[in-house]
């Protein structure tokens, strides 16, 4: 279980919650277990007693009896209110924790993993791992103080038939610790199946247009159907080895109450032992009952847990290579250098870029062509330090830009990516995104910069207007110029624009570029494109051609 060590700094944080909740299940236990000899001393005294009418030491017992109930509910609740509550707690913050963490990784993490798996973390690990947190240590320290002082009162009643009812626990243990290694192995085995399945589902739906397109449904089910099917098999046989722990416990659960009978029965004959105290045995093993039979849930859900956690821990372990040492806030002019910038891509080992020097002045405008491959979008995710260079430097106002701010860099940054990218949510937040309280007016007025303003009025809601999950009820071009605006809305000092113009037609590109005409000059605009009818307007030109013959 060395996955779960990581938790012991939650349970340290949240420790004087979870040391009440340690108290009220000392509380709980010691309640329902002391009620349990006037069980016996009511037949003792019914047993004794030759006249009719009520026997007023049996009404004491019995009231004794109902308190205590009453009081060991009491305590149960607080238990409960205590150890599940702190639970809730450790779990709010981890996915806060992996949440913020997502945030951190550069963009070169995220495509060694998928948004399936991601969300698998977040949703499905965590749930496992909550229930270790709640029900898993409440049930376990609640056996542990029952057992103990069980066997107290047990040992104080008869040793000899002590010994022999809590013979079997110890052989039931190592029975536990041997299947429990079973299911650790199995439950991670389902587990990556359960991503494998997230993962398809993300996947089908994000590219549902495509599947429609090429009449691929039936083939995309069959899939599915496979994909569930596995993920059947494994959980089945994972609760068929689950279900080994429940038989055992109730056999030998069974097993003890033959015991106390056999024992129970001979030392009421030879009078070493009444029918009181063999009562209070029997009441004894079956209070244990419920707690033992718990063990393999609890057994299950803690190895659960464990495999959960250790994927959770292997995401947390990662380290972005994207890292911010400076937090100062200073402005951005926009002089752009690049420096024998070279860049390979890890996961596929293709030299993006090879070399690469160029100086843009602030205030002033370049665009970058060439063919598809020769590195243009890469120049962008350098300048957005999405990704570090592999070699060389790019300065920025005459500082590296690893040695900026990055959160301020990117407040002074605007940037429309090639492939436009809208949430789930209305026209009027996608263009805000990007700025920090933005008035109604403000958006409109970069709307109408983007050439957009004209298509948003003709919606019925307007900008009101729920745009669907990634942008889907809205066409290419309409997405392309709303994400447009929502790059102008933050006034940047530097402008990217990535082949971001090429879903427009010439006349919208023209009137877009020319809106915006005045903003381009208060800032440095790189503008990647095919078209020569954008780069008329740079500057400077910057022609990139494909590297050849790299094997990465």
């Amino acid at each position: 279980m060395n996955a779960l060590k990581t938790l012991n700094p939650y349970f340290w944080k949240h420790r004087t919650l979870l040391l009440w909740g340690f108290l009220f299940i000392i509380a709980s236990n010691f309640f329902n277990i002391f009620k349990v000899q006037f069980v016996g001393r009511s037949v003792d005294e019914i047993s004794q007693t030759t006249t009719l009418g009520f026997n007023r030491q049996v009404l004491i017992y019995v009231g004794i009896i109902v308190g205590s109930s009453l009081l060991t509910g009491f305590f149960t609740f607080m238990m409960r209110q205590t150890i599940i509550v702190a639970s809730r707690r450790i779990e709010y913050e981890l996915k806060n924790k992996i949440y913020s963490h997502y945030q951190e990784l550069s963009l070169t993490d995220f495509k060694k993993t998928t948004i399936g798996d991601l969300m698998n973390r977040l949703s499905e690990d965590i749930v496992a791992v909550r229930m270790y947190l709640g029900p898993g240590v409440m049930y376990v320290v609640n056996l542990v103080v029952l057992l103990i002082i069980t066997a107290v009162y047990m040992l104080n009643t008869n040793v000899q038939m002590t010994l022999w009812s809590l013979l079997p626990l110890p052989i039931l243990s190592f029975v536990i610790y041997k299947v429990s290694s079973i299911i650790n192995r199995k439950s991670k085995i389902m587990q990556k199946s359960q991503s494998a399945i997230s993962t398809f589902v993300q996947d089908s739906f994000s590219g549902i247009r495509v599947v429609k397109f090429f009449a691929k449904e039936k083939y995309i089910e069959r899939n599915y159907g496979t994909k569930v099917k596995d993920y059947q098999d494994k959980s089945l046989d994972l609760a068929k080895t689950e279900a080994y722990f429940f038989t055992i416990i109730l056999f030998v659960v069974g097993l003890l109450n033959v015991v106390i009978l056999l024992v129970g029965g001979q030392k009421y004959m030879n009078n070493e032992l009444s029918v009181g105290k063999i009562a209070d045995f029997f009441l004894y093993i079956n209070i244990l009952i419920f707690p033992f039979s718990m063990v393999g849930w609890v057994t299950s859900v803690n190895q659960r847990a464990e495999a959960s956690m250790a994927r959770i821990n292997e995401f947390l372990d990662m380290k972005t290579d994207i890292i911010n040492t400076n937090h100062d806030v200073y402005p951005i002019r926009g002089d752009i250098e690049f420096r024998n910038v070279s860049y390979v891509y890890p996961n596929t080992g293709i030299k993006a870029l090879d070399n690469l020097s160029f100086k843009i002045g602030a205030g002033k405008s370049l665009a970058i062509m060439g063919k598809t491959g020769s590195g243009k979008s890469t120049v962008a995710l350098l300048l957005c330090r999405l990704i570090d260079p592999t070699d060389g430097e790019i300065l920025v106002d005459g500082k590296n830009l690893k040695e900026h701010n990055l959160e301020n860099y990117r407040k002074h940054l605007g940037y429309i990516p090639q492939e436009s990218f809208l949430f789930s949510d209305t026209i009027e937040h996608n263009i805000a995104f990007a700025a920090d309280n933005a008035s109604h007016e403000q958006v409109v007025d970069v709307a109408k910069k983007a050439d957009v303003h004209k298509n948003i009025i003709d919606f019925k809601n307007q900008y009101k207007t729920m745009v669907g999950e990634r942008g889907v009820m809205l066409s290419g071009g309409q997405k392309q110029r709303i994400c447009i605006a929502r790059a102008l809305i933050k006034d940047p000092n530097i402008l990217i624009f990535d082949d971001s113009l090429s879903a427009l037609d010439t006349e919208t590109e023209e009137n877009i570029l020319r809106n915006i005409e005045n903003d381009i000059q208060n800032c440095t605009s790189i503008i990647i494109t095919h078209r020569e009818s954008s780069a008329k307007r740079a500057d400077k030109i910057l022609n990139l051609t494909p590297i050849e013959n790299f094997s990465g």
